[in-house]
């Protein structure tokens, strides 16, 4: 035999060191961090990022992957990809028969290109609801696991009881005068009424709009006059972080006309035209479901930003096969998982796990309050959730605040990471957590897209904060700023190269045209591109990292740097919590400034500390990256999505200055 590669030889050191882990788990992480940054430090570029984890052969045979492969008759992931792209109309066929996709009437074919491929008629001449696919297995079986912050206990709800409660709201939607193509609001945290309600308004023809329970009345109003909204479920009030969230009052501020409130230990006060859960409710547990062309709208969601006026997106009862599909095979939900991500209705996330947890036959775990203390890493544990969703944000508050010291999360086999990008310290964290024995899948789409564009798998190699892989079905292209495809270690814009099920086809308030496809280059092929946003890293043996949002590129003393590069570093000071880059131009005009936003752990003299970053700065990025300005703030604007809105930083900043 010959010498290890120097590749081999990390390998092999990390899993010796995984062995010691699992002797002993009272290891403390800094060692972990020092192991990795110690076996991994000499790892040449060309090697890629460092792996650290690996699927044995038992999870790789009985993934959802292996099986498809199998089908196919096709040996390995690469030329599946590339199977699913090039025969888009074959691999949709093969997904929609996998899962069970349910019609009144059959399609006439897959896919109709007449259009073009920026406006693709799938499953022509099908009637369906989406929601009868979503209830194809023996009633008894468990749907939901829910818990609440500061209780204990766990209630379970079979799929034969959420679809008797599906059933009962919308035969109250009709019995209430509300018709097939009515907006219904949900504005309510993401329980098991918020679910039934949810499918109950899709299966009865009308459309959810999606509102995250943290907007304010001036969001909600805006909301659902963009929908045109008729009614919103909302809760008189809910627990979370140790306080009463009052929904019902903000609706009421908002001047939302018809309300069905969900009350507590307590009655709630209604004004005229509002009517309780309880008696919005039907007693008849059975109703037909309104089917219709696929492209029907079953729910409006609302694009990232809290400033201006946000995009109305729609989803069809065809979004939903994406969400499945990603879920099935990429995250390699199984009847066998519980699957939990913290979210709401207002974000795509929220909906998606519906069904991608339905749909694939799983159960959804839900937990209602703040996901940040012993009491949800408790609920992970008793609920046996197997597949657990995160946003980095969320991560960095576990492991600053040791909210999961003391649990047991051993029985997860899956990460999955969505909202924003991540970094590698905290997620190598997070798979420690499980002894390295569940890998993060990074995911990142949007709500347009119904799911992602690139992710991760199970039957790939995980490096932390990484991808490995265009979703199944979709492909993309990295451009630099002259149009051309990237190469290894370089970073450019990633543009979709539709048709895919899932990806948006109208706008309620914009031009589709113009948001997604106008001014966007041609593909090296001639190819069709459409605008996503995203900013990605192209790095050896097939490994990428996200760098951000496109728009949050500065240029620097005429050097591009994006946000995201600038706060990892910021963030890695002692005192400070969470960051936000921003460029300003003072004047409204020349030069960019950089201004950062700054969350703080300790009180610091903000000049001192001004000084400490810019050092930071310059030694670990570029010493010609000069900080024009720190703003200490309590927190950071974010999206119902969790993204950073430096568009309103900036706003603040100059409107301020």
């Amino acid at each position: 035999m010959g010498h290890p590669t120097p590749s081999d030889d990390n390998k092999s050191q990390w899993f010796d060191f995984i062995k010691e882990v699992t002797a002993n788990p009272s290891i403390p992480f800094d060692h972990h961090w020092s192991k990795f940054q110690q076996i991994f430090e000499r790892q040449a570029p060309p090697d890629g990022p460092p792996p650290v984890w690996y699927p044995r052969e038992e999870e790789f045979s009985s993934s959802n992957l292996a099986q498809i492969m199998l089908d196919l008759g096709i040996d390995n992931y690469s030329d599946l990809h590339t199977w699913s792209i090039n025969n888009r109309p074959a691999f949709w066929q093969y997904v929609i028969q996998h899962l069970g996709i349910a019609f009144e009437k059959p399609p006439d074919r897959i896919l109709d290109l007449t259009n073009g491929v920026s406006d693709p008629r799938w499953l022509p001449g099908a009637k369906m609801n989406i929601t009868d696919s979503c209830f194809q297995v023996p009633g008894d079986k468990t749907a939901i696991v829910s818990g609440k912050e500061g209780l204990s206990d766990l209630t379970v709800t079979t799929y034969g009881e959420l679809e008797s409660l599906v059933n009962r709201f919308a035969n109250g939607i009709r019995d209430h005068g509300l018709a097939k193509g009515d907006a219904i609001g949900i504005y309510m945290p993401m329980t098991m009424p918020c679910v039934a309600a949810y499918l109950g308004t899709v299966r009865s023809g009308c459309q959810v709009v999606s509102i995250a329970d943290s907007f304010s009345p001036d969001e909600v109003r805006t909301r659902m006059e963009i929908a045109g909204a008729k009614v919103i479920l909302t809760v008189d009030q809910y627990y979370r972080a140790g306080r009463n969230i009052r929904l019902y009052d903000n609706v009421k501020e908002a001047g939302i006309k018809r309300a069905i409130v969900i009350e507590g230990d307590n009655k709630a006060e209604l004004k005229k035209d509002d009517i309780t859960w309880e008696d919005f409710l039907s007693k008849e547990t059975s109703f037909t479901s309104v089917t219709d062309d696929p492209y029907q709208y079953s729910n409006i969601l609302f694009s990232s930003g809290t400033t201006g006026t946000p995009k109305a997106i729609p989803w069809t009862h065809l979004t939903p096969i994406k969400c499945a599909m990603d879920g099935h095979f990429h995250g390699d939900l199984s009847p066998n998982d519980i699957a939990s991500w913290p979210s709401n209705i207002g974000w795509m996330m929220g909906p998606w796990l519906i069904y991608a947890s339905l749909l694939n036959h799983a159960a959804m775990a839900l937990y209602e309050g703040a996901p940040i203390g012993p009491s949800f890493t408790c609920f992970v544990e008793k609920a046996r959730v197997s597949f657990l969703g995160v946003v980095p944000s969320l991560v960095r508050t576990w492991r600053t605040q040791r909210a999961i010291e003391g649990g047991d999360w051993t029985g997860i086999r899956i990460f999955a990471s969505t909202g924003e990008p991540s970094n590698r310290e905290d997620y190598l964290w997070l798979m420690s957590k499980t002894g390295y024995r569940a890998p993060v899948i990074e995911y990142l789409g949007g709500t347009e897209i119904g799911g992602g564009h690139i992710t991760g798998s199970v039957v790939h190699p995980a490096s932390p904060a990484t991808f490995t892989t265009p979703s199944l079905g979709l492909d993309f292209i990295i451009l630099d700023d002259n149009d051309q495809p990237v190469g290894e270690n370089e970073i450019g814009e990633l543009y979709l190269i539709p048709p895919s099920i899932g990806l948006s086809q109208n706008l309620l308030n914009k031009d589709h045209e113009e948001e997604y496809y106008t001014g966007c280059p041609n593909g090296p092929d001639g190819e069709v591109l459409r605008r996503h946003g995203d900013t990605i890293a192209r790095l050896p043996k097939g490994f990428f990292r996200a760098q951000g949002r496109s728009d949050d590129t500065m240029n620097l003393s005429g050097i591009k740097v994006s946000s995201l590069e600038l706060e990892r570093i910021i963030d890695t000071h002692d005192s400070v919590y969470q960051s936000a880059a921003v460029a300003v131009q003072p004047s409204g005009e020349g030069a960019e400034k950089l201004v950062i936003f700054a969350v703080l752990i300790l009180i610091r003299d903000c000049k001192t500390l001004q000084g400490e970053l810019q050092t930071l700065i310059g030694k670990f990025l570029n010493p010609l990256f000069r900080i024009h300005d720190l703003v200490i703030i309590d927190s950071l604007p974010r999206t119902e999505s969790n993204k950073i809105t430096r568009r309103s930083l900036r706003a603040q900043y100059l409107s301020y200055k």
